[in-house]
């Protein structure tokens, strides 16, 4: 197999039948899709939400959570709302046909299928998912630094929340703040700021570990979502892209810069609620701090103490004792 070849698209089939299982496999099988099955709608709900395939093949009639209701609850959530759902149904009336496409569904196939139509249909819902997705994609990228933008790390946080929710995992942010940067601009021209801004950005990118999502957060703001660790990997994580930013000389007109960034980082460990805001609102109060300890450093958010926030240093003797 050619390793460069890229991953084949997911289709999740949802019926009740294996003999509808065996059937859809069969005829997509010229379609190099990956075909995967679960039997009832809980099942089927779960495994979208875990896996975020390409497109589901949704059965109306299932022995628990009906079809209707499936498409429903993926709808709402953001981490599947933009799948696409072909219902395979028996019914033809024109009423449920309305209430699918309502919920969300691109199109319906009729029981028993036309083994043609079925893959045109499928083929046109993928084709047209992955036209979204280079657009959603476009959309959600700083044109400056290419790192993803504001708008993505609000939308993959609400998913990688309530990922860490309902497997109780972990997850933490750093947010970080270039030092004296109106200074830079100032001094040196936006230009000069703007270059700043992009070898942080590399950074950032270069220092982080390879499951991390590095945002630019706005201005000379940045973000890193950390997914699976608690806050004394994510600390660790800040304290290292600090020291890098550092050790980087900046150069201008034979002049050599020095700059530097401040980090707040916080976790979900002891937060309650557990939300979007109440992450980045602890993140965004250990950032304050280091600014106001004299910048160039990190500050963590204690868990379990909502209030309390210490240095890197500080949180490393604590560790050790």
């Amino acid at each position: 197999m050619n390793p460069e070849a890229p991953n084949p698209n997911r289709v999740l089939v949802v019926d009740d039948s294996e003999f509808i299982h065996e059937l859809v496999r069969a005829r997509l099988r010229e379609e190099g899709l990956q075909v995967e099955h679960q039997l009832t709608g809980e099942a089927g709900l779960r495994h979208a939400i875990d896996v975020q395939p390409d497109m589901i093949l949704l059965d109306i009639e299932l022995p628990d959570l009906n079809g209707f209701e499936v498409c429903r609850q993926l709808k709402e959530r953001a981490e599947t709302r933009t799948i696409p759902v072909i219902f395979l149904t028996g019914q033809s009336d024109t009423a449920a046909k309305v209430r699918g496409l309502d919920l969300g569904a691109v199109d319906y196939v009729i029981k028993p299928f036309d083994d043609v139509e079925l893959r045109a249909r499928v083929r046109a819902a993928l084709r047209t998912k992955r036209l979204q997705d280079l657009l959603q994609q476009q959309s959600f990228l700083d044109g400056l630094t290419g790192l993803w933008n504001r708008g993505y790390l609000d939308h993959r946080l609400e998913g990688e929340l309530n990922i860490a929710r309902r497997y109780e995992r972990r997850l933490s942010l750093l947010l970080g703040d270039i030092d004296h940067f109106k200074r830079v601009n100032d001094s040196f021209g936006h230009l000069f700021g703007d270059y700043v801004i992009q070898r942080i950005a590399e950074a950032l990118s270069t220092h982080a570990r390879r499951s991390d999502i590095a945002c630019r957060y706005g201005g000379e703001e940045f973000a890193l979502l950390l997914p699976s660790a608690g806050i004394d990997e994510a600390a660790l994580v800040a304290e290292r892209l600090r020291i890098a930013v550092e050790a980087s000389p900046f150069h201008l007109r034979g002049t050599q810069l020095q700059v530097t960034i401040s980090f707040g980082v916080a976790s979900t460990e002891g937060l309650d609620p557990v939300t979007n805001e109440s992450l980045i609102a602890r993140a965004d109060r250990a950032l304050y701090n280091a600014k106001e300890a004299g910048r160039n450093c990190v500050h963590i958010c204690v868990p379990d103490q909502p209030g309390a926030i210490c240095s890197f240093t500080d949180f490393q003797s604590q560790l050790s004792d």
